[in-house]
């Protein structure tokens, strides 16, 4: 076999692998469906705030690159900067499949901007993502199927 052949070989077997791969990554039944993610300040005050809108940033940006929609459903502003939660809805195709690992307690430690000794703090804000379900499904429910008890 010439060396051409085999570097073609390889390279197909590399996208096969890479194929199998995704597939068992994004092989859940809910994978495929859009998200709708939750970001939560936690514990640390403004400093929480501030991490809060930066993972909201961050989020928003990675949607972007990766061709998503990303809809900001609802933001709750801070007091001061930042914000104390936000919703934001990424549209598009394995969307969920890819973010649901980012569901959890993230925590940020800094030297805080916000202290006037620049102290190292740390801070946290939850993230939770769930399935962005269709809800155009109709469903049927048979009279006789239905039950009063009084």
């Amino acid at each position: 076999m010439a060396p051409e052949e085999l570097d073609a070989q390889y390279g197909r077997v590399l996208e096969m692998i890479e194929a199998l791969e995704m597939r068992n990554m994004l092989g859940g039944e809910e994978d495929r469906l859009g998200a709708i993610m939750e970001i939560n300040s936690g514990a640390g005050g403004t400093e929480s705030l501030d991490w809060a809108s930066m993972l909201m940033r961050m989020y928003m940006r990675w949607g972007e690159a990766n061709g998503y929609q990303v809809k900001v459903v609802d933001v709750q502003d801070g007091e001061e900067v930042g914000i104390k939660s936000a919703t934001l809805e990424f549209v598009g195709e394995f969307a969920y499949g890819y973010l649901k690992s980012e569901s959890g307690v993230h925590r940020l430690v800094r030297p805080s901007p916000f202290n006037a000794n620049n102290k190292r703090q740390t801070t946290f804000a939850s993230v939770f993502v769930s399935p962005a379900v269709d809800d155009t499904i109709e469903i049927t429910i048979n009279p006789a199927d239905i039950e009063w008890d009084t």
